[in-house]
């Protein structure tokens, strides 16, 4: 009995001990969290019902910032750009990327050097990303244009036309889906290959074998870039504020960046509090909507 008790403390000695370990490592965890995260979002909750300006103590307005966004045309117009960019870029982006990881797939000479060279461009500064393409996208000297001068084609003008300023960041946005193309090859490397034989024995070609099997097999990893992508795409901004600023005549002034507008531009803080929680909003509609839909054509090997 001694010794199953001295046994007992010091196992219990030693879940302390561990549990010690583990708050003591979780805790700038939990303090990050708390200061930059938790605390910041219940701050915007507060202002977003006052009137401030950071010069003078808030005023207590209570819902006139959120009826104010109601009648405010400029909101409305944000949302539709967001919603054009976001469409634009997720559509373009998911497809192209897919597309670039199957070839990425292949059993090719060099293969890590092209994985290499596709992930280059997700890993450079937003500053140098955006210099890049104000170059490429120019509507005098760009590449674009130039490529479609070769060919007799005039090009657009780009960032400085409002009809084509939004495909423009639309392009824009691909350049930096690397990661995208990580998630899309590990899921591609994850799908048995017996499937693949047992399709061919059957006789399936190779458009069968992808649209019966990679596609069906790829439907989670597709269906987790979709809603990353939104909602990445629905908060983007700080390269669409270096490359336009929001023009030309406000064409791709998105929510974000009105938001940004707000805060620091007019210093109406608690406005733009109240248009966060606006983007919030949106955001967590357009995710529900994408599980919503997603039973349809998202396929899990555990479903019956």
């Amino acid at each position: 009995m001694t010794s199953l008790a001295v046994g007992g403390r010091r196992q219990n000695t030693l879940a302390r001990r561990e549990a010690r370990r583990f708050h003591l490592f979780v805790s700038p965890w939990l303090i990050g969290f708390v200061l930059f995260t938790a605390g910041p979002i219940l701050a915007a909750i507060a202002i977003s019902f006052t009137d401030w300006n950071l010069l003078k103590s808030p005023t207590w307005v209570g819902l006139a910032n959120y009826r104010r966004m109601f009648n405010d045309a400029d909101f409305w117009e944000s949302i539709q750009h967001t919603f054009q960019y976001g469409l634009g870029s997720v559509a373009l982006g998911v497809t192209f990327t897919f597309l670039l990881a199957l070839l990425l797939n292949q059993p090719l000479r060099l293969q890590g050097l092209f994985r290499t060279v596709m992930y280059m461009p997700s890993v450079l500064s937003g500053l140098a990303t955006a210099l890049l393409w104000m170059n490429i996208l120019h509507p005098d000297y760009g590449l674009i244009n130039k490529l479609l001068a070769s060919v007799g084609i005039q090009g657009p003008g780009w960032l400085a036309s409002q009809e084509w300023v939004i495909p423009g960041l639309v392009l824009m946005s691909v350049w930096g889906a690397g990661n995208t193309i990580v998630i899309y090859l590990a899921g591609l490397q994850g799908i048995p290959k017996t499937l693949y034989e047992a399709a061919e024995i059957d006789g399936a070609g190779w458009w069968s074998r992808f649209w019966h099997v990679t596609v069906p097999m790829m439907s989670p990893v597709i269906f987790f870039n979709l809603v990353t992508g939104f909602i990445a795409a629905l908060q983007g901004y700080v390269l669409i504020l270096v490359m336009t600023e929001g023009g030309p005549a406000n064409a791709s002034m998105v929510l974000g960046l009105y938001i940004y507008r707000n805060a620091f531009v007019y210093f109406d803080m608690g406005y733009a509090a109240a248009l966060s929680w606006a983007m919030f909003v949106i955001i967590i509609a357009v995710t529900l909507i994408q599980f919503v839909l997603a039973r349809r054509w998202v396929h899990y090997e555990f479903d019956k």
